[in-house]
């Protein structure tokens, strides 16, 4: 599989399309995490948020960095799901991504920890 570059042609329609509904459709874990990711507040790095990567839709995504993070809710801890998301961290790495995840309650109980822990890869 090769590497999704910023050269790529656009996501198709359906994909554009639901990436733009999850946006408008955050979670508290999203909106507070994008509050402090936004605009290049953590040292500058410039994130998109619900941003298409092959087949699936980055929650967030630094491309300077080839870094992607993942916040998951309590349907993550299902074992159908957590396949589904190795699948998913497995084609994200093999394209030259770091991915980083994290719980939605780590998120809103610790944002600056989840922040200190991005920033070590940025």
């Amino acid at each position: 599989m090769k590497a999704i570059s910023a050269a790529e042609p656009p996501p198709p329609p359906l994909v554009r399309d639901r990436a733009r509904q999850l946006r408008r459709a955050s979670t508290e874990a999203e909106q507070r995490l994008w509050n402090r990711l936004r605009g290049g507040q953590l040292k500058g790095a410039k994130f998109r948020r619900q941003h298409p990567i092959g087949p699936y839709i980055a929650d967030f995504f630094c491309l300077a960095a080839k870094l992607v993070i993942e916040l998951d809710g309590g349907g993550h801890a299902a074992e159908e799901q957590r396949r589904a998301d190795a699948a998913r961290t497995a084609y994200l790495e093999s394209c030259g991504y770091r991915v980083l995840r994290f719980w939605n309650n780590e998120v809103v109980e610790n944002l600056d920890g989840v922040l200190e822990r991005i920033a070590e890869d940025i």
